[in-house]
């Protein structure tokens, strides 16, 4: 196999591995960049040949997998898209509200290059899509030789997949974005039998130490008491949440919190447009697939208002009552509702800002967990400026396996050889030292971005 990370960064972005196993060519992935903009957040797509791709497969429907799939499309217009059926119903909602928010910083922000494709080649994606369901494996021929493609159940989000390939009776297995513990909406993953003589695996919490048994319980204990106390108080919650994943899991708590009475079902909760049309590919999915277990009667059940339908807020303003926001970005990335709405709770001790899943460093969001209680905060894009007084916490409740039960799968498959991906410099090296420690037979390559390696 030869791979190439056509991520310009060595880090979770634009993700997007260019494979080549005899004479298949593919792409697993291509996202793009949650903190660049323009060209600058596209994977290097120019490392491929146009018309060179067999097929593209697409692990789940976040962005930073799937932002630039319309793209690479252009370029490779008789590659077949590889995906689940859930992703499928998915990826358009997705790529549809990309389209509208680059349409909206070209406006704003001057993104001359904004937008990156247009409806038309979203919708000119069903002339590529290939389902393929968890656990049946498809073979693909090329001339005189055959691949064998499985998905499997990844956890993670809705329709999220782990690719098994055979060919020439070597196994190879790309995890994707993986988490092994049940959610509240999803099963955990499912990971090959046997062992696999490649392991392309993602690396996102590395720096992040294991947590005990048992203590996403605690977490979601914590969570809903923060909630409750900040509620008491006269405050109001922000939790920045992913639209597509996170924000239905974080609703489904909430329903439960308010059925157990730990919660008051008369607390407005307010939700940003896209976690709101997602609910409704949900619950079409959820008909089909009863695995996924949300449905559309929570948002009635818990009196879900769209955000639009609210008072705007300015930066400083305060909630006509106190309200629970569940709005994304989960970065509190720039123009996004949930950076907005944390400029005018965060100078206010009632109020309480909750992460709940991965924050870059380098975003908004990971600015502010970083910033001291009563430090200087500046929300460039608003032009407003206040201090950190709200209550400011992070809730272990990752989308992603813990790093020691990634690690402990990865050598319970027993590979010959390991390609570390998706995570940072520091979440890779502690991979690459625990596996070098405790595996030394296996090979493992941290591999340099926009290098092609033989493994």
């Amino acid at each position: 196999m030869f791979f190439e990370d056509l991520n310009p960064e060595r880090d979770i972005g634009a993700n997007c591995s260019y494979i080549r196993i005899g004479p298949f060519h593919f792409v697993i992935d291509a996202g793009m960049s949650p903190r660049e903009t323009g060209l600058k957040a596209l994977p290097n797509l120019d490392a491929i040949t146009p018309y060179s791709l067999d097929f593209v497969v697409a692990t789940h429907c976040h962005l930073d997998h799937i932002g630039s799939i319309p793209v690479l499309m252009r370029q490779q217009p008789q590659a077949r898209l590889l995906v689940t059926p859930q992703s499928r119903e998915l990826m358009p909602v997705l790529l549809e509200n990309s389209h509208t928010v680059m349409k909206r910083q070209h406006k704003e922000l001057g993104v001359k290059e904004y937008p990156l494709y247009t409806l038309d080649e979203i919708n000119r994606l069903n002339e590529h899509y290939f389902e393929m369901k968890y656990g049946v494996p498809r073979v693909f021929r090329k001339g005189d030789e055959k691949i064998e493609i499985q998905f499997l159940d990844a956890g993670h989000v809705a329709g999220a997949a782990g690719v098994l390939i055979e060919y020439k009776h070597r196994k190879i297995f790309f995890t994707g974005d993986v988490l092994f513990r049940q959610q509240k909406i999803l099963p955990g993953a499912s990971w090959p039998k046997q062992k696999v003589d490649t392991l392309v695996m993602e690396t996102t919490r590395g720096v992040t130490e294991r947590t005990e048994e048992h203590k996403v319980y605690a977490e979601i204990e914590h969570l809903v008491a923060t909630i409750r106390h900040t509620l008491q108080n006269g405050g109001s919650v922000l939790i920045p949440t992913f639209a597509f994943g996170r924000t239905q899991e974080i609703l489904t708590i909430l329903h439960d919190a308010i059925k157990a009475k730990q919660l008051s079902a008369k607390t407005p909760i307010v939700c940003s447009g896209l976690g709101l049309a997602i609910v409704d590919a949900f619950d079409e999915i959820a008909k089909k697939y009863p695995s996924l277990r949300f449905r559309k009667s929570v948002l009635k059940d818990l009196g879900v208002i769209s955000l639009n339908k609210i008072k705007y807020l300015k930066p400083g303003d305060v909630p006509d009552k106190p309200t629970i926001f569940v709005v994304s970005s989960g970065m509190m990335v720039e123009n996004t509702p949930s950076y907005n709405i944390a400029a005018c709770l965060l100078d206010d001790p009632k109020n309480s800002i909750c992460f709940v899943g991965y924050c870059d460093p380098e975003t908004p969001g990971g600015h502010l967990l970083a910033s001291p209680s009563g430090s200087p905060f500046l929300f460039s894009a608003l032009n407003y400026s206040t201090n950190v007084r709200a209550n400011i916490e992070r809730f272990d409740l990752s989308g992603h396996a813990d790093r020691e039960e990634l690690l402990r799968a990865a050598i319970k498959l027993d590979p010959r050889a390991i390609v570390l991906t998706h995570g940072n410099d520091d979440s890779r090296n502690w991979f690459l030292d625990e596996l070098t420690y405790l595996a030394p037979h296996i090979s493992v390559l941290n591999p340099e971005v926009m290098t092609p390696y033989e493994v």
